[in-house]
């Protein structure tokens, strides 16, 4: 059974050397944060997202790119390390955060609101940097608004 464990953790962590890295940055008042992130855009990375990884990079994270705006439910199953999850509209604009999710948690995670894409980066760092609801993510997917 160790075994097949074993083999699992390292299919997937196999698998999310192929992901897209991207820069993104974080303006927080006076302040930005820059950030080298993995893009999960498909079914697949989606869902797996930050499975079975050991540690995450301080300026390190994922961007969930849902590609349209829909409701979006996080969880932390299979998730080794804690994580704070940005949820982000159209904009980038942060409308809500999931601080310190619990590893290995099967609680469902989102602000109740539709959403554009989610980002993940290491527990605690939102604090660390003083993000906060109304802060801006800075990454191409994000459309400025027209008008």
């Amino acid at each position: 059974m160790l075994a097949s464990f074993a083999a699992l953790a390292f299919l997937a962590q196999s698998a999310f050397a192929q992901l897209t890295v991207s820069p993104l940055t974080i303006r927080t008042g006076e302040a930005s944060h820059a950030f080298t992130v993995e893009i999960a855009d498909t079914a697949e990375e989606i869902r797996d997202g930050l499975m079975f990884r050991e540690s995450l990079a301080p300026e390190a994270g994922m961007l969930f790119d849902f590609g349209e705006v829909r409701p979006a439910s996080m969880w932390m199953k299979n998730t080794l390390i804690p994580l704070d999850m940005l949820f982000m509209d159209t904009e980038g604009q942060v409308i809500a955060i999931a601080r310190n999710a619990v590893p290995g948690s099967l609680r469902s995670l989102g602000p109740g609101v539709p959403v554009r894409a989610v980002l993940e980066i290491r527990g605690g760092r939102a604090k660390e940097l003083g993000i906060t609801p109304g802060d801006t993510v800075e990454h191409p997917i994000f459309q400025p608004s027209r008008g």
